[in-house]
């Protein structure tokens, strides 16, 4: 009857394929992504874009290099041409995930540091 609800199961599952430790990722986070998620593809999102958020939020928390190192230089070179265009535009699904790490503490202090970032820049 109680338990998590669907669509924080399938971002909790897209987290665990793009290997981030459980717990890694605060429940309030994985919400508020379920949130964006939904805002942004108005409908509950699907399964590729569930593993999109994921793969892009676990950059921001775990760095370039385990992800390098689980995921690979293509899948990489992917997520850091995403990270580049959300600090650009500033105004996508991409940027305001980015935000949200930022906000929350998760954000990789070579990601920050590499693009500026501050919490000021909300």
């Amino acid at each position: 009857m109680f338990g998590r609800a669907p669509a924080v199961q399938q971002l909790d599952a897209a987290f665990k394929r793009a290997g981030v430790p459980r717990g890694a990722i605060p429940d309030a986070v994985t919400l508020t992504a379920v949130r964006l998620l939904r805002e942004s593809h108005g409908r509950a999102p699907s399964d590729a874009e569930a593993d999109a958020a994921a793969a892009l939020l676990s950059y921001c928390v775990l760095g370039r290099d385990p992800v390098l190192a689980g995921h690979g230089a293509e899948a990489v070179e992917t997520l850091e041409q995403r990270l580049d265009r959300a600090v650009t535009e500033g105004d996508s699904l991409d940027a305001r995930l980015v935000l949200l790490a930022l906000h929350a503490g998760l954000l990789q202090e070579s990601i920050r540091d590499r693009h500026g970032l501050t919490s000021a820049d909300a």
